[in-house]
C-alpha cells in the first residue's frame, strides 16, 4: 500500500524532535562525566585494597592467637621430653591428632609440626620420627636458640629441597619463659597466601608482594619469592619513604600504575605490603562506560527512528493494521496483491476464519472430556492454588460444569490386593487395571449422580469429584454407590476396593484439600486386604482403639536372625511380626508406623555391624519405597528383596559363616542365661573360644560389645516385666540377674529414669 506525503512529512517531523535531546543529553554526559568517574574509581581501589589488606592482616593474627592458645595446651609439657612415643604410642597418636586439628582450624597453615629437643630429637611431621640429619637438628637448635618467645622465619621447605624455603611462625614451649624444651611451627601455605594476595590486585594485573623492613621478600602474588626489575624498582620506592602506608603512581615502561602500601605488626618483626596496578586497568571500566554512553546514544537514535516511524504508521491509517495482520496468511496476501481490494479481501479472510472457528470448536468438543480430566488433576493436586474462586468457577463454567449453588464432594477409591493375582496379572498392568477401574467407576456414578467426573491416578487408585446441590444430603447415595463400586470390582477385577468419602466443600478452593483429607483418611483402614468405606462425616465418633502395643520381642529376633545371616528365619519373623500387628487391629497408620520403626531398628543394626547402609543398598532411600506399599504381602515380599537379602549377601561376603554360627550360639546362651550370674569368660567356656577373641568377634559380628549386648538385653527384659507384671522392682532386677541396687543405678543410667519412674510413666502414657 503506497504511503502519501503525510506520512513522510510527520515521520520527518517526529524523529527530529524525539532525537535532538537524547543528543544533547549524550554529549554532556560523556564530556562531563568522564574525568569524575575516574578519579572515584581511583579512590574506591584505594579503599579496597585497605580492606583486603586488615583482612590479610586478621588472618596473620589469628594464625598468632591460635598457635599461642594452642603452646599452653597442657598436651605439650615438658613429659614430652621423657616420653618413648615408640612405646607409648597413644600419645604419640593424640599428639599427631591435635596437630591435625590445630593445621584444620588455621586456613593458611600448609603443616603444623611439633619438636621435642630431648635426649632423642623428634620432629612430629605430621607423624613422629627421630632426626637424623645434622642440618635438620641444627636449623632446628639455632631456633631454639633465639632471645623471642614467638617469631616468623623461613625455614628450609625440605631437607632434599635445597633452595626452597617455607615462610613459618615458630612457638617456643612451654609457653612461658622457661628454658625451652621444643617449639611449635606453623608452615605456611604459599598458594593460598599468594590467593589472598592477589585480592590486593582486584583486576588480576599487576603485582602485590609483602617484604621485610629489610627489603627481603616473603611471599609474591606468584606464589615464590622472585627477584625482578619491576620488583627491585618497587622495593626500592616504598623503601624510600618514610611512612608505614601510602599510595603512589608510578611509571614503568609506558605504563603508569598505582601503588599502595602499608606495614603489618607481626611477632618480632614488622611487614610491609606493596601493590601495584596499572590505571588503565582500574580506569577500564570509565572507558566502558564512556562507550556505553556512546552506544546508547546511538541506540537511543535508532529507537527515536523506531518510535517515529511506528507513529507515523499509527496516524496514517487503521486500515493499514487490520490488513498487515491478515497478511499473515499467505493466499490473502497473494490476493492483495493480485487485486489490491482491501476491503475485498478483508471480507474473504473473514469468512475463512469463520470457517476456521467453527472446525476448531467442533474439535474442542471432542477433547473437552481429555480437557475436563487434566483440569481436574490439576485442581485436587493443587497446582491451582494461585487462582481465585470465581476465577476457578468460571474456567469450569467454560467447560460445562454448573458450579453455582453446589457443593463438591470428593471420593478416594484404593484398589489391593493386586499382589494375591500373580498368576492373573503381572507388574506394569496396574496402569491398565486403573483405567478398567476408572471406566466402571465412570458408569456407575453417571447412572446415580448428574455430575460425577472420574481422575485416573494410573496408580491402583481413582479420584471422583461430584458436584451436587447445596439444598440436600447426598449421605445415602454415596454410600450406595460405594457399595455398588466393591461389588463390581470384587466381581470384575477380583480386587478389594477401600473407599474414603470426603467432607463437603461449599467452594472450588477447598477441593484439593478436602481431597487430600481423603487421601489421608485412608491411613485408617485394616490394613488387610478387604472392602472398606471411610466416611470422614462420620469418622469421629468411631471409638478409639486401645493403644497398640509394639512387639519389641519379634523385633529383636528379626534382627538377631538378619546378624547372623538367617535370611529364611528372618523373612518367617516378619511374617509373624505384620501379623501380630494385624491381630492387633492396627490400622495403616499403626503399620506404616511400625513398619518404619522396624526398617530403623535394622538399618541401625547394619551399622553397628560395620557396614554402610548406604553402599549396601546403592543408596537406595528405603523409607520412601516403604511409604509406598499399602499391601501386607508386598510389603512381606519387599522386606526380604529389598532390605533382608542384599545384607546377607554383603554379611556372607565379609564374615566366615562359622565364626558367626559361634556368635548365634553365644547370643542364644545369653538370652538363655541372662538371669544368672554370667560373664565373658563362662560364655567363652559354653562357646570353646578363648575370651579374647570371643570379645572381639562378638563386636565384629554385632556391633556391640559384650557387656553392652548383655546389658541391653537384660534392660529389655526388666522394661518388658515392669510394663506387663506387678512385680516389685526387687523381684524384677532378679529376675534379670542384678542386685537391687546396682540394678537401680544401671536402669537409670542407661534410660535417664529410676524404674519406678519408667513403670509409672508407661502406664500413663
Amino acid at each position: 500500500m503506497l504511503k502519501g506525503r503525510f506520512f513522510r512529512n510527520s515521520l520527518i517531523l517526529i524523529l527530529i524532535i524525539s532525537s535532538i535531546p537524547g543528543i544533547i543529553v549524550g554529549a554532556i554526559v560523556y564530556w562531563m562525566g568522564g574525568e569524575r568517574l575516574e578519579n572515584e574509581m581511583l579512590q574506591l581501589h584505594k579503599n579496597q585494597i585497605l580492606q583486603r589488606a586488615a583482612n590479610i592482616d586478621d588472618q596473620f593474627s589469628y594464625m598468632e592467637q591460635s598457635l599461642a592458645h594452642w603452646a599452653f595446651d597442657p598436651k605439650f609439657n615438658s613429659s614430652l621430653i621423657t616420653t618413648n612415643f615408640f612405646k607409648d604410642f597413644e600419645v604419640a597418636r593424640d599428639v599427631t591428632k591435635t596437630l591435625g586439628v590445630m593445621q584444620g582450624s588455621t586456613p593458611l597453615a600448609r603443616q603444623v609440626e611439633l619438636f621435642v629437643n630431648g635426649p632423642r630429637p623428634i620432629r612430629f611431621y605430621p607423624e613422629y620420627d627421630v632426626i637424623q640429619s645434622s642440618a635438620l637438628l641444627s636449623s632446628y637448635s639455632q631456633m631454639l636458640s633465639r632471645g623471642q618467645l614467638a617469631f616468623w622465619l623461613s625455614l628450609d621447605a625440605d631437607p632434599d629441597k635445597v633452595g626452597v624455603k617455607d615462610l613459618t611462625l615458630v612457638h617456643k614451649l612451654p609457653g612461658v619463659d622457661f628454658e625451652p624444651f621444643g617449639a611449635l611451627l606453623v608452615r605456611i601455605n604459599a598458594d593460598k597466601v599468594s590467593g589472598l594476595l592477589k585480592t590486593l590486585t582486584p583486576y588480576n594485573v599487576g603485582e602485590t608482594f609483602i617484604m621485610e623492613t629489610s627489603g627481603n621478600v616473603l611471599v609474591t602474588s606468584a606464589g615464590v619469592s622472585r627477584e625482578a626489575l619491576f620488583d627491585e624498582a618497587l622495593r626500592s620506592e616504598v623503601l624510600l619513604r618514610d611512612s608505614r602506608s601510602g599510595s603512589f603512581l608510578y611509571d614503568w615502561k609506558k605504563t603508569t600504575y598505582t601503588v599502595s602500601y602499608g606495614a603489618f605488626s607481626r611477632i618480632g618483626t614488622d611487614w610491609i605490603y606493596v601493590s601495584a596496578s596499572p590505571i588503565s586497568a582500574i580506569t577500564k571500566p570509565v572507558v566502558m562506560i564512556s562507550k556505553l554512553i556512546l552506544l546508547v546514544s546511538c541506540s537511543a537514535l535508532l529507537l527515536a527512528f523506531f518510535l517515529s516511524w511506528l507513529a507515523s504508521r499509527r496516524i496514517y491509517s487503521p486500515i493499514d493494521r487490520l490488513v498487515r495482520l491478515l497478511a499473515a496468511n499467505k493466499l490473502f496476501a497473494g490476493n492483495m496483491a493480485e487485486h489490491n481490494d482491501e476491503f475485498k479481501m478483508i471480507e474473504k479472510e473473514w469468512l475463512h476464519l469463520s470457517r476456521e472457528s467453527i472446525s476448531l470448536q467442533n474439535k474442542l468438543e471432542q477433547q473437552l472430556p481429555h480437557v475436563k480430566e487434566g483440569f481436574l488433576l490439576q485442581l485436587v493436586q493443587g497446582f491451582l492454588y494461585s487462582y481465585s474462586e470465581e476465577d476457578l468457577k468460571e474456567r469450569m463454567r467454560n467447560l460445562g460444569w454448573a458450579v453455582d449453588d453446589r457443593l463438591f464432594l470428593v471420593m478416594h477409591i484404593q484398589l489391593t490386593g493386586f499382589e494375591n493375582l500373580a498368576g492373573r496379572f503381572s507388574n506394569g498392568d496396574e496402569g491398565l487395571i486403573t483405567f478398567a477401574a476408572a471406566n466402571m467407576i465412570e458408569e456407575l456414578a453417571a447412572n446415580r449422580l448428574e455430575q460425577a467426573n472420574v481422575i485416573n491416578f494410573h496408580d491402583l487408585s481413582v479420584g471422583l469429584l461430584i458436584i451436587v446441590p447445596a439444598d440436600r444430603s447426598y449421605t445415602t447415595e454415596l454410600h450406595a454407590l460405594s457399595d455398588e463400586l466393591m461389588q463390581a470390582i470384587n466381581h470384575i477385577l477380583k480386587l478389594q476396593v477401600s473407599i474414603t468419602i470426603g467432607k463437603a466443600a461449599s467452594s472450588v478452593i477447598q477441593i484439593p484439600l478436602c481431597y487430600e483429607e481423603a487421601k489421608q483418611a485412608l491411613s485408617y483402614r485394616n490394613f488387610e486386604n478387604e472392602n472398606q468405606i471411610i466416611d470422614l462425616e462420620m469418622l469421629e465418633v468411631v471409638e478409639v482403639i486401645d493403644e497398640l502395643k509394639y512387639p519389641f520381642v519379634l523385633e529383636r529376633e528379626i534382627i538377631q536372625l538378619i546378624r547372623t545371616g538367617q535370611q529364611q528365619e528372618a523373612g518367617h519373623r516378619i511374617v509373624d511380626f505384620l501379623e501380630a500387628l494385624l491381630e492387633r487391629g492396627a490400622k495403616e497408620m499403626d503399620i506404616q508406623q511400625s513398619m518404619l520403626q522396624l526398617l530403623g531398628s535394622i538399618l541401625h543394626a547394619i551399622r553397628h555391624s560395620g557396614l554402610d547402609p548406604n553402599r549396601v543398598y546403592k543408596s537406595v532411600n528405603l523409607y520412601e519405597q516403604l511409604t509406598q506399599i499399602r499391601e501386607p504381602q508386598k510389603m512381606i515380599k519387599w522386606f526380604n528383596g529389598k532390605v533382608i537379602q542384599p545384607f546377607v549377601m554383603e554379611l556372607e561376603a565379609r564374615s566366615d559363616v562359622q565364626i558367626k554360627k559361634v556368635i548365634e550360639s553365644a547370643m542364644i546362651y545369653l538370652q538363655n542365661q541372662y538371669m544368672n550370674d554370667i560373664s565373658l569368660d563362662s560364655c567363652a567356656d559354653h562357646t570353646g573360644m578363648n575370651a579374647v577373641t570371643l570379645s572381639k568377634t562378638f563386636k565384629q559380628v554385632t556391633g556391640k560389645n559384650f557387656i553392652d549386648y548383655l546389658t541391653e538385653l537384660r534392660m529389655g527384659k526388666a522394661k518388658e516385666l515392669l510394663i506387663d507384671t506387678e512385680l516389685k522392682i526387687n523381684d524384677v532386677a532378679v529376675q534379670v540377674g542384678y542386685q537391687h541396687s546396682y540394678f537401680n543405678r544401671i536402669f537409670k543410667k542407661q534410660e535417664g529414669i529410676t524404674p519406678s519412674q519408667y513403670r509409672e510413666m508407661s502406664r500413663t502414657m
